[in-house]
């Protein structure tokens, strides 16, 4: 397991990632698709009313899907790719946040 998470830091193109990856965001955004939907059925039921709990939820249901759908589509395996952090970053200094 270690091997493949060094791997997908790394950088390096591995195909079988790329699929993964990028297969699992589609997957995401047909879902997103799916719920937003639904959620624009219960929204615009009649009569007017306020915006229940589950409504609400709902939609953060569907930000979350489209936000992690794009970020796995667009990006893939790059998501886990190492950043270097400068010696003068805040994150690098212990006890500095």
């Amino acid at each position: 397991m270690s091997s493949l998470l060094d791997r997908l830091r790394s950088g390096r193109r591995w195909w079988a990632a790329e699929l993964v990856f990028r297969l699992t965001g589609i997957g995401l955004l047909a879902s997103c698709r799916h719920f937003a939907q639904l959620a624009h059925r219960w929204v615009l039921t009649p009569p007017a009313h306020r915006a229940t709990l589950a409504e609400f939820g709902m939609c953060a249901l569907v930000f979350a899907l489209l936000s992690a759908g794009l970020a796995l589509t667009l990006e893939g395996p790059g998501l886990l790719r190492l950043v270097p952090i400068p010696k003068q970053s805040v994150f690098s200094r212990p006890g500095a946040l």
